[in-house]
This record gives structure tokens, C-alpha cells and sequence, in this order.
């Protein structure tokens, strides 16, 4: 249970009582394992499960994607669009939207968003990283750090620069072609921001903690490890928030999430494994909802392992995997498997008949022997419970793996920057990837090309994938594009592994019944008008 001291420990949160005379739409309190990875509320330095719950709700992206209904791109701070060719996309924007500071919304914040200011197109990694110091904290003015750097690239490798057509019209100039641009638009990276409010801030760290955006709630007290509050914008272009205030607490146990949800101190309960169901849903006044979403659970490998080196042995990882026994134990059959890195949504460019690695020990062995392995301890480096259900999992998966010979061994890690550190010996990690827009760039290409994590931390690299991605970044038959895609899929989970998937993820939230709230299919939470009532 969380203790009142956790809930009043604050003047954000202690002002609440106060405003209640004045105002009677309900406080939210949402109880999460966790907040923000990078503790800081700026997309492109937090690119996270976690993260992902919460910007919306402060800030807006010109296009919109609808992850409570069919998954399609829909109006957001642009009313419409229109494509001019394929490397120049006109936006037309929204009239009367206001920020949190009071300012309208223009044609110059939208470019100053994507800009050489804010995103760093005018810096390499390295100058980023020497302005910037690679110790998460540290600033230099208003610069950028180099993880930030990382991510504008990875979203937008083609941009050019954006146009000033008129005082309501955008225009995006990409450098080469790209049939995704208004996808990419659609990402958490795109969120339109207040240049005056970026400009006043004493510092990028500074900014990153209270982001100036457009959303229906506006950040009110960032507190990093503990929680976030959010009050309503009434001058929210969208309608006035059906909720006075929302307050996400960090509460990393599940037993605690849980009782502080029955108990009545928080309303929602987020990353339920499915074991715990009947636990809530004892209460009439509660319930879980939530499934499958746009985001698959992977084991990732490191090339750089002495052992992992040899494909052959990342091959008889993948075929030691009873996918299905995961799936039934820890997740009652409500996780698909699925058919490897691709969502169904990616429609035309959607392979029906690729299948994740089949089961199958003896091949495991084989492929073992042929590789003159000898049961050498390979390091398996795992968080605790940042993914539901994930050191059960991981309890699966080394047995499995040491049913054919593999020797893995579990080292627990603290944080994500420790799973990824270069020290001592990198061998097999957990990962998610998700697919932000209905393409297979919004996730192979991003996590696993040249600009994505596993090449830019020198994890994983092969050259003939690295000129694929380039080509389906660029491409524009679909056909040709759908080949290439196939060509990706074939490298990276079966000739080359860099990652094998397990199971598509699934998002449980546990709430009171009575309050009327759709999860997506995304970890994103809607408290907007059109997906709350209390």
C-alpha cells in the first residue's frame, strides 16, 4: 500500500484539497512502475514503455494516430495534409491552439520543433556528446545531448528543412523520398512546442523537465523517481479535460499497485500480469482491462560476444524458445506469437506466411555442435520487472536454453544504462520494439539499422541490412519495398540474428468500474473527452 506521506508529500499535490471548492471534475491518481527512464519529459530523450504514457497528455504531434480505434493517422495540431511529392509534405495547421504559456500556436514554433536548435541537426554525435558530457544530468545552455541527437536522426534521416508557406501552412522538404513522412510526423519526436517557453529556459535539463506543449494538461511538478502532476489546460483547442488533475506515482511492486488500487488511493493500476486479474476483479468495484498492443517482447544478442560471434549459436538461442509455453503460463494465452518483427496493421508491406523460429531443441543441439560450443557461461543481463512478467520469463527462457547445452547466466541489473554499458562482457538482454506508425521503418529500421540502438551502441551491425534499410527508408514501389522488407526479416531473425521475438506484448490496466476510460493499443492513457467519463 502507498503510504499518505508518498501522496502529500508535495505543494503540487497538497494544493489539491484546496481547488476542489472551486472545481468539481475528479483528480486522477494513476500508480505506474515507473515514470520516465531517463527522468526527463522530452521525447527525444525519452524514448520509452514508460515514457509513452504520459506525453500526450502535455503535448500534441501535427498528426495524430488513433490507438484507441483502427490505428489510422488522423488530424492532430494540422487539420489536414497533403502531399505535394514524394520528399515534400504540406501541412495545413490548426486555428486558436493555444500553448500552456498563453501563446498561440504558429508556423514558427512548428519549425523551431523541428529544428537544428532542438533536435541538433547542425552537431555530430561527438560535438553533442562534448557540449553535452555523456553523464545524464549534465548540460551545457540549452544544447542537446547526443541521446537526443541519436533519436532526431534515427525519426527523421531525410529531412531537409521545413517551409514557412503562410501563417497556417507547413511544408516538410525531405532530402530523398519517403512514402513514411507522415507517419513519422505522427511520433511522440514530433511533439510541437513553445519556442519562447524553450528559449526562457535556463537550461536543455531545465526545459526537458517542464516541456511547454499543447495538450489537455499542463505540467504542474515533475518530481524524478517519484511522481508527475498534471493540471487540466482549459484553453485546450480540444475541449475543456474531463479531469481536474492527473498524479502518476511511482510504484515499482505490483502487490503495491494493487493494494493502493483497492484501497482507493490510486484509480488506475498499470502493468498487471494476468495472474493478478482475479486478485482485482474480487472487488465490484474494479476491473482489468486492456490487450494485445503495438509492441512485441524480444530477446536481443551482442555480436561482440567471443561466442555469440557465430550466428549459429544465436540461431540455437531462437530454437530453444517454446514460445507458446510463455505465452500459456504467464499470459493465459492472451499474448500472440507473432510472426516475427511485423504487426498486421503494416497492411500491403504484412507477411502473412514468415513465422517466428520454430521450437526445436534437436536443431538447437545441431547447430551447438557444428559450432564446437562447449557450455562457455554466456551473461544474460536483466531488469527487474520493468517488463510484466519479465523475470518469470527470463526464468523460461535460461531453462530452456540450458536444456540444450546453453550455459546463461542471469546478472540482474539496476537500470537500462547498465544493461547497456560496455563493461565487462554484453552476451543476450531484454528489449521490446514497437511499431509507432503502420510501416516496418517504425521498427526494424529504427531499433536494428544503422541509426538504431543496437548499431549506434555496437551491438549488432550487418552491412548488407544496413543497405537495405537505407532502401526502404527511400524506396517508393511498394513492391520493390515489400521485397526488401522480406530480405530484412530473412538477416535479422534468421540468418544473422540480431533479436528473436517472443510475444507481442500485452498492456493490462486495473481501474475503478466506474469510470469510463478506453485502453489503446499503445502504453499511451487518453484522458481527453472523447476516452474519459466519470
Amino acid at each position: 500500500m502507498i503510504s499518505r506521506r508518498l501522496l502529500l508529500a508535495s505543494p503540487a499535490l497538497l494544493a489539491a484539497p484546496a481547488l476542489a471548492q472551486a472545481d468539481q471534475r475528479p483528480v486522477m491518481t494513476i500508480a505506474v512502475q515507473k515514470i520516465a527512464n531517463t527522468n526527463t519529459l522530452e521525447t527525444l530523450r525519452e524514448q520509452s514503455n514508460v515514457g509513452s504514457r504520459t506525453w500526450n497528455s502535455y503535448a500534441e504531434t501535427l498528426i495524430d494516430q488513433s490507438w484507441t480505434g483502427d490505428l489510422s493517422l488522423r488530424p492532430g495540431l494540422a487539420e489536414s495534409w497533403r502531399r505535394i511529392d514524394d520528399r515534400t509534405l504540406e501541412l495545413t495547421l490548426r486555428q486558436g491552439v493555444l500553448f500552456h504559456d498563453g501563446r498561440t500556436m504558429t508556423a514558427e514554433d512548428v519549425a523551431f520543433t523541428f529544428s537544428a536548435e532542438r533536435m541538433g541537426w547542425n552537431l555530430t554525435v561527438e560535438q553533442a556528446r562534448n557540449l553535452f558530457g555523456s553523464v545524464p544530468g549534465q548540460t551545457q545552455g540549452r544544447t542537446p545531448p547526443p541521446e537526443a541527437l541519436a533519436v532526431a536522426r534515427r525519426t527523421f534521416p531525410g529531412l531537409d528543412r521545413i517551409e514557412i508557406v503562410d501563417a497556417r501552412t507547413i511544408r516538410f522538404h525531405n532530402r530523398v523520398p519517403d512514402v513514411t513522412l507522415e507517419g513519422r510526423i505522427s511520433r511522440n519526436v514530433a511533439m510541437i512546442l513553445s519556442r519562447d517557453a524553450f528559449e526562457k529556459a535556463g537550461s536543455w535539463l531545465d526545459w526537458a523537465r517542464r516541456p511547454i506543449g499543447t495538450g489537455p494538461f499542463r505540467v504542474v511538478e515533475f518530481r524524478p523517481d517519484h511522481s508527475l502532476v498534471l493540471d487540466a489546460f482549459d484553453n485546450y483547442w480540444g475541449g475543456r479535460p474531463p479531469v481536474r488533475r492527473l498524479r502518476f506515482l511511482e510504484v515499482p511492486e505490483v502487490s503495491s499497485r494493487i493494494n493502493a488500487l483497492l484501497s482507493g488511493e490510486v484509480d488506475f493500476a498499470c502493468d498487471i500480469p494476468p495472474d493478478q486479474i482475479a486478485t482485482v476483479e474480487r472487488s465490484p468495484r474494479h476491473h482489468v482491462v486492456g490487450g494485445p498492443i503495438m509492441n512485441h517482447r524480444l530477446t536481443v544478442f551482442d555480436k561482440n560476444h567471443p561466442h555469440l560471434r557465430d550466428a549459429r549459436i544465436r540461431r540455437a538461442f531462437t530454437h530453444s524458445i517454446d514460445r507458446d509455453a510463455i505465452t500459456q503460463a504467464l499470459w493465459g494465452g492472451r499474448a500472440p506469437v507473432p510472426r516475427g518483427l511485423q504487426f498486421e496493421f503494416y497492411g500491403p508491406m504484412y507477411h502473412a506466411d514468415w513465422s517466428a523460429p520454430r521450437f526445436d531443441p534437436a536443431e538447437a543441439r545441431r547447430l551447438l555442435r557444428e559450432a564446437g560450443y562447449r557450455g562457455e557461461p554466456i551473461p544474460y543481463r536483466l531488469l527487474n520487472g520493468y517488463y510484466t512478467n519479465q523475470v518469470p520469463t527470463a526464468q523460461i527462457l535460461v531453462e530452456g536454453w540450458r536444456a540444450v547445452g546453453l550455459n546463461v547466466v542471469i546478472e540482474m541489473r539496476e537500470n537500462f544504462p547498465q544493461v547497456l554499458s560496455r563493461e565487462g562482457q554484453r552476451g543476450v538482454r531484454d528489449w521490446s520494439g514497437s511499431a509507432s506508425f503502420n510501416d516496418p521503418v517504425s521498427s526494424i529500421v529504427a531499433a536494428h539499422g544503422p541509426e538504431g540502438q543496437q548499431w549506434q551502441i555496437n551491438e549488432w551491425r550487418n552491412e548488407e541490412f544496413g543497405r537495405l534499410s537505407n532502401a526502404l527508408e527511400t524506396g517508393t514501389d511498394p513492391a520493390e519495398r515489400r521485397r526488401t522488407f522480406r530480405r530484412m526479416l530473412e538477416i535479422a531473425e534468421r540468418e544473422d540474428p540480431a533479436y528473436t521475438v517472443l510475444h507481442q506484448s500485452v498492456n493490462l490496466t486495473a481501474k475503478r468500474r466506474d469510470l469510463g476510460w478506453t485502453p489503446g493499443q499503445s502504453f499511451q492513457m487518453d484522458f481527453r473527452s472523447r476516452n474519459f467519463t466519470a
